[in-house]
């Protein structure tokens, strides 16, 4: 939105010709920035309640740089994450836009990220095996940038169920819970018939032959015998913790609000 429409605006509900709430109607569809190669979506944040998120894959240093510090410039104040890169991408951007912390596991590079617990409501990342640990780090990672604090319970898998069933106590005290596991996946109807947390299973492409390359995990988790599970695509840590967000935030009715004004005064998910 261009400084004089802006104006205009709020002008308007100075004098009482359109109401507060009209007018954040309107703030919620506009704007974007057209950089040529990408169009950055600002209003993202106050749309949807967190900005948009870069996907690193695919792009130049001089793209994901330029975006970056589109974000950090323009109407979004949340966190500004860089997702799935290298160290030495991450390193050449927060070259040219400083600020930034990067997670290595997680694959994620984030700029103005929340103090991890300011937001209401416990997620808990449940990951089945080490090899699993880079989708489950970029779920925690995704989730603490935005301002929870996941608990992470690591590799429960189920050749060896005990291990599970000494975090019941864990997985009971959930808001919502993320599982992560690749092979045949059978994780996710283990700790779903145990909770009664929503609980988003994510299958990774870990595995043998036969996993085909998380198809077999997908599938399994699709027709899961625990009723309401809900799954994202394979390898898919950030879009889990993008929907277990949706759930914490819609625990009670202030609990939106509160983490977005916590959010604004710490000044501080899509992808472009």
């Amino acid at each position: 939105m261009e400084e004089v429409e802006l104006r205009r605006l709020l002008d308007e509900v100075a004098a009482g010709v359109t109401t507060p709430e009209k007018a954040v109607d309107v703030l919620k569809h506009l704007p974007f920035a057209d950089l040529e190669f990408a169009r950055v979506d600002h209003h993202r944040e106050l749309r949807v309640g967190f900005p948009e998120a870069v996907y690193a894959p695919g792009k130049t240093p001089d793209q994901c740089a330029a975006i970056v510090a589109e974000l950090l410039g323009g109407a979004t104040t949340g966190p500004v994450l860089l997702t799935r890169t290298s160290a030495e991408l991450a390193s050449i951007v927060a070259d040219r836009v400083p600020g930034c912390t990067y997670h290595e596991t997680a694959r994620i590079a984030a700029w103005r990220a929340a103090t991890p617990g300011m937001r209401l409501g416990t997620a808990v990342i449940v990951c089945a095996g080490t090899a699993d640990l880079p989708v489950a780090e970029e779920a925690a990672v995704t989730l603490e940038v935005l301002g929870w604090a996941p608990r992470r319970v690591r590799d429960v898998g189920v050749a060896g169920l005990h291990r599970l069933l000494a975090e019941e106590r864990v997985l009971r005290e959930a808001d919502v819970i993320v599982v992560v596991a690749g092979m045949e996946g059978a994780l996710a109807s283990a700790v779903g018939g145990l909770v009664t947390a929503p609980l988003i299973a994510v299958p990774t492409s870990v595995g043998y032959g036969a996993s085909f390359e998380g198809l077999t995990a997908l599938l399994a988790m699709l027709a899961s015998c625990a009723p309401g599970v809900a799954v994202v695509g394979i390898d898919n840590g950030f879009g889990a913790a993008c929907a277990a967000a949706r759930y914490l935030r819609g625990l009670s009715p202030d609990n939106a609000a509160q983490g977005d004004a916590a959010q604004g005064d710490a000044a501080q998910g899509g992808n472009a």
